[in-house]
């Protein structure tokens, strides 16, 4: 196969899959049920993705006196139902984080 057949292939394979979603976007409607629970997947993967950094270590899931990042998700979870500000909870969540690696 000569190298620009192969470039050419190339190309499609990956300009293709997405481009078509773009140019599809404003021409095909979603039904009302799939749009509305589509607002539930940024929360659900960032929710898969600190469970599983902060719970598990090497393997085995780890909820102990020594695993910091338990307590300072669980400190971050209290301090974002008090307040709504971004800042202020990933402040709060690395603070006790280095305090307890610290003291540890």
């Amino acid at each position: 196969m000569s190298d620009w057949l192969l470039i050419f292939f190339m190309f499609c394979l990956t300009f293709l899959p997405r481009y078509i979603p773009l140019a599809l976007a404003g021409k095909v409607k979603i039904p009302h049920i799939i749009e509305s629970s589509l607002k539930f997947v940024p929360i659900a993967v960032l929710s898969s993705i600190i469970t599983q950094a902060s719970l598990i270590r090497e393997g085995e899931i780890l909820i102990n006196y020594s695993n910091h990042y338990f307590y300072a998700a669980i400190i971050s979870i209290l301090v974002s139902r008090i307040t709504n500000q971004l800042y202020v909870i990933v402040s709060i969540g690395m603070m006790v984080f280095y305090i307890l690696k610290l003291f540890s």
